[in-house]
């Protein structure tokens, strides 16, 4: 019984190791994939060189019953570790077109002057009128806070954004994306290997929210925000403060970590420390119950009627180019 008890002790060893191995392998050829230095020839063949050498390596630990080659390996992984620990985020690239600048600002009192908004004009992704400009907000006249919601595919997953309104008819809506080098693809799997910067983004309406809309052909919901005007006070300001820190320390994205409603919310929590995390953090379609359960919608109305409430797109397409975009989404769809 003693004898079977060490075979099996050591066989669950052996297969533990291998697993490590095999998961670690594969992070790193992920990475080299990602990272390498080198065109997209290089980094495949890198990768596909890490890949051959962990399972040489694991074949003969395996067959020869030795720990020398796992040492071996976790010597590799350790410089292919200092390699990757090296790797910095910066604001030197050849961006796409609409994430070229960084945002910042400064408050003076009451008054925050924000520097290049974005205020594009979308006819494609590829045919658009360009304008960057420079902003002046009176806080006193901020009125409303909006999460805004942009479905592209998975029921799940959605774009976070959050609109704040002020009581001249002006919207703003700042959109933590990520910054993409010109040609460049998003990728959930390359956010999560270093492979795009984190921008904030802060647009009218009319731009962020249409593109999306009605060049995309994703769909969207807005959510008003049940908060007080200090608190949508201090949250304009924090990503006021993110927006300089971003310009002056350049950040990865990470699909988990560091997206769109995780950066919001650890702003949120600078507001409220008893904000807990949530999965509906990382599955932001589900954002809205999350948004109810803290007490951030209205609850005079059931989750489900916000809901039914929430979708614009439809007024988004149907809004015309010279009509006031963000009154055009608040409009309830007429039926016949």
């Amino acid at each position: 019984m003693r004898g079977f008890l060490r075979a099996a002790g050591r066989g669950l060893k052996w297969s533990l190791g291998t697993l490590i191995v095999l998961a670690s392998g594969a992070w790193g050829a992920l990475a080299l994939r990602y990272q390498l230095p080198g065109g997209a020839a290089a980094r495949i063949a890198g990768s596909a060189l890490w890949i051959a050498l962990v399972l040489g390596l694991s074949v003969i630990a395996i067959r020869r019953r030795s720990w020398w080659p796992l040492g071996g390996y976790a010597l590799l992984y350790a410089l292919l570790l200092a390699w990757w620990s090296a790797i910095a985020p910066t604001n030197d690239r050849v961006w796409a077109d609409d994430v070229a600048r960084r945002l910042h600002g400064e408050a003076h009192g009451n008054t925050v002057v924000l520097h290049d908004v974005r205020n594009f004009t979308w006819r494609s992704d590829e045919d658009y009128d360009a304008r960057w400009e420079t902003q002046t907000y009176d806080l006193d006249r901020l009125v409303s806070a909006d999460v805004v919601l942009s479905h592209w595919g998975s029921k799940a997953i959605a774009h976070a954004m959050v609109s704040f309104g002020f009581d001249d008819g002006r919207h703003l809506v700042f959109s933590v994306e990520i910054r993409k080098r010109r040609g460049q693809q998003f990728s959930s799997i390359g956010g999560f290997f270093k492979d795009f910067e984190t921008t904030l983004i802060a647009a009218p309406e009319s731009d962020v929210i249409r593109v999306r809309t009605n060049v995309r052909g994703e769909d969207d919901y807005l959510y008003p925000l049940a908060v007080g005007r200090e608190t949508m006070r201090a949250l304009f300001l924090s990503y006021v403060s993110t927006a300089n820190r971003l310009a002056a320390r350049p950040a990865f994205y990470n699909t988990v970590t560091s997206n769109c409603a995780t950066v919001v919310f650890r702003m949120a929590r600078h507001l409220d420390p008893g904000l807990t995390l949530d999965p509906r953090l990382l599955f932001t379609g589900y954002l809205p119950g999350y948004l109810y359960q803290i007490g951030a919608l209205d609850h005079r109305l059931t989750l489900q009627q916000w809901i039914a409430r929430a979708p614009i797109t439809e007024q988004a397409r149907a809004s015309r180019p010279d009509e006031d975009f963000s009154r055009a989404i608040r409009q309830p769809v007429s039926t016949p």
